[in-house]
């Protein structure tokens, strides 16, 4: 039996607006509460090997390791250990102000050799020390 002779069936509907109300009220909420901060950063300016032509100065002995472990104090080839070549830099260093010890050392030379040469250095009393740069092709 229908009893509901001629009524019409409508259709259930959703109505969108009070969703919308609701999203909106959220992304509100969000955009409000967030915090835009930028990421801590230390920013770092790193030297360059750009080096003009060199100068000749009066107070610089150059020290050259070659690949095979021999060394070199201002194109004087140095024997025996450290103590030698301690005596070498005190030799060279007199007369100089303030002298600088710049140490070129091969790719290919032992790390040993460049640590006894600034050893010597130390042993020396030379307090100095710099490391020659060669710039590379791109």
């Amino acid at each position: 039996m229908n009893f509901q002779r001629g009524r019409h069936r409508e259709e259930p509907e959703i109505n969108l607006i009070p969703m919308i109300d609701v999203l909106l009220v959220i992304l509100i909420f969000l955009m409000v509460t967030t915090t835009y901060s930028k990421f801590a950063g230390l920013e770092i300016n790193l030297p360059t090997a750009d080096a003009q032509a060199r100068q000749d100065r009066p107070n610089e002995i150059d020290v050259v390791v070659t690949a095979s472990g021999g060394i070199l104090v201002n194109k004087a080839p140095v024997g025996g250990g450290v103590e030698a070549l301690a005596v070498v830099l005190r030799r060279a260093a007199e007369g100089a102000q303030e002298p600088v010890v710049i140490i070129n050392a091969d790719a290919k030379a032992a790390h040993q050799n460049v640590i006894d040469v600034m050893q010597a250095a130390r042993d020396a009393g030379l307090s100095h020390v710099s490391f020659a740069t060669q710039q590379t092709q791109r």
